[in-house]
């Protein structure tokens, strides 16, 4: 059972793990567990697995009053998986952070159900280090998180990364050869509106010094209209893609020539396995700024540039990609020190290791 809801940065490492379950044990069965409100309740059915739902709500970063509620409703999400555990008897539970980790790891501690948890941002949330002493194995993604944790059980991994992002070829750049520059626009599973506004602010400038300029841009679902009809007024319509949410991110990322985007763990970790060069614009309300430390890893490396929110116009994101568009040599050095970053085997070492620490050597071998 994996617990992982309510953004992809929580659901999509699970969706990453779920399907390496499967290729190294074929026959497995992956259960995730979420709540009716979050981005699982859409993603998860489309890859195929089940979903069952719990009363959950986040903690840190609500205000007192929301802090209040969210703990108010632990013993009910609890009590639930409490009966779900006795109804399914899970071999493993995995929590990805977020709030609905706590339950699930609490009832697997209750019923001697084995416990992984991952952090795959640079600093780790409140859910994990509250967790993480009853946990029997702790992944994490960068060298500076584990010092957070025991290092007994802390293993250094990267990002659980579906693996559409490692196979090569798996489809070939549209109009390869002819495209012009495309940029990815990405501000997260629930959109950015300061990005949003800033790119749309950025397009006429941009438009017209490089008509050849293609872009696809995930915006959420709240600045959808807004952004699409400004850029039905000044681009051609086949050199925009403008969409709430790209489910196949990973077709997206293969065309891409530049990034810009917040930087959440898991946008991160697609990045650097991508190997592209980024423009991140952390977002600023991230609990204890884990978004802030994130993007400074890429950018000591050499990988992307970072733009605080704070001073972020259209003028400003212009100046930034026209900038990289004039310096091909500049963007391929940062594709590379980008893709030193990526740890493709991320998903192969945490499902290895929990296989081994269920003793789960039997399924699918002879």
């Amino acid at each position: 059972m994996i617990a992982a809801g309510g953004t992809g940065g929580h659901l999509y490492p699970g969706v990453a793990l779920a399907r390496e379950f499967e290729r190294q044990a074929p026959g497995s069965e992956t259960i995730f567990i979420g709540t009716t409100r979050g981005l699982e309740t859409k993603v998860v059915p489309r890859e195929r697995f089940e979903l069952m739902t719990i009363e959950a709500q986040g903690v840190m970063g609500k205000g007192w009053w929301g802090a209040v509620r969210g703990l108010a409703v632990v013993p009910l999400g609890l009590v639930q998986c409490l009966a779900i555990c006795r109804q399914r008897r899970p071999d493993l539970a995995i929590g990805l952070g977020g709030y609905t980790s706590p339950p699930l790891i609490l009832a697997a501690l209750l019923l001697g159900i084995r416990r992984v948890i991952l952090e795959p941002n640079v600093h780790p949330g409140m859910a994990n280090r509250v967790l993480s002493p009853v946990a029997n194995l702790i992944f994490v993604s960068f060298a500076e998180t584990a010092r957070y944790f025991r290092t007994s059980k802390t293993r250094v991994v990267g990002t659980p990364i579906r693996r559409e992002f490692l196979e090569a070829g798996a489809e070939a750049r549209r109009v390869e050869g002819t495209r012009g520059f495309t940029l990815l626009v990405l501000g997260g599973s629930q959109g950015a509106r300061s990005i949003n506004r800033a790119m749309v602010a950025a397009l006429p400038a941009l438009a017209a010094a490089h008509p050849s300029l293609r872009v696809i841009h995930q915006t959420g679902e709240r600045d959808y209209e807004e952004v699409a009809a400004a850029y039905r007024k000044l681009s051609p319509p086949d050199q925009m893609e403008v969409v709430p949410f790209l489910f196949d991110i990973p077709r997206a990322f293969r065309q891409a020539d530049l990034v810009v985007s917040r930087s959440g763990a898991m946008t991160v970790a697609e990045i650097t396995v991508s190997g592209k060069p980024a423009i991140l614009i952390p977002f600023p309300h991230a609990v204890q700024g884990h978004q802030e430390r994130n993007a400074r890893v890429l950018e000591r490396a050499g990988a992307a540039q970072v733009i605080a929110d704070a001073r972020l116009s259209g003028e400003v994101l212009a100046g930034a990609i026209a900038a990289s568009l004039a310096n091909p040599n500049r963007l391929s050095e940062m594709g590379r020190s980008s893709k030193a970053l990526g740890q493709a085997d991320a998903a192969e070492q945490v499902v290895a290791a929990c296989r081994e620490l269920i003793s789960f050597r039997g399924i699918g071998q002879a």
